[in-house]
């Protein structure tokens, strides 16, 4: 089997590297996240279903669509697909994720830092159930955007719960 990773062009994605930017859905769920290299990346929910939940160097495949345009995706250890298009000249991002039903069910159960939890998200998604996925098909804003260093451990560095009062309603 190839690898899954093989088509990103690094030198394509280069512009994408380094960005984070907080967004918010049409239908009011709010996210950060940071492209922190050619390959991974790591995000905050800070509200929705599973508002709360973040992730550190999370594997992912990244592509250019056009000038500006990117698309990221990734399977988590949850299960979960998500497949997130950004389109930085216009601040705006398209993301489907596919939540399989124990997810759905029970959200509480992945709200937490998730890279100290890997095991415990495997075994969760191995019990099931699966079916029926859900799919949120949403539009959403992009409120703030910085370009940051790659690689830089300090952009997510802590759960939503710690950051400060007013971090999330911050716009340029």
């Amino acid at each position: 089997m190839s690898d899954p990773l093989a088509s990103t062009r690094p030198a394509e994605i280069a512009p994408f590297v380094g960005k984070h930017y907080i967004y918010t859905y049409d239908n009011g769920w709010q996210y950060e996240f940071y492209i922190k290299n050619e390959r991974r990346i790591e995000y905050r929910v800070h509200s929705g279903i599973v508002g709360g939940r973040w992730v550190k160097d999370q594997e992912a495949h990244i592509v250019r669509i056009a000038d500006g345009v990117f698309k990221v995706s990734w399977v988590e250890p949850t299960g979960t697909c998500v497949s997130v298009a950004v389109n930085l000249d216009e601040r705006r991002v398209h993301g489907a994720t596919f939540f399989p039903r124990w997810v759905v069910d029970g959200p509480q159960k992945i709200v937490c830092f998730q890279n100290p939890q890997i095991e415990l998200m495997q075994r969760y998604r191995d019990a099931g159930p699966t079916y029926p996925t859900e799919l949120v098909d949403e539009f959403a804003d992009i409120t703030f955007i910085e370009n940051c260093a790659r690689d830089d451990e300090t952009v997510i560095a802590c759960g939503p719960e710690a950051l400060p009062i007013g971090y999330t309603a911050r716009r340029n």
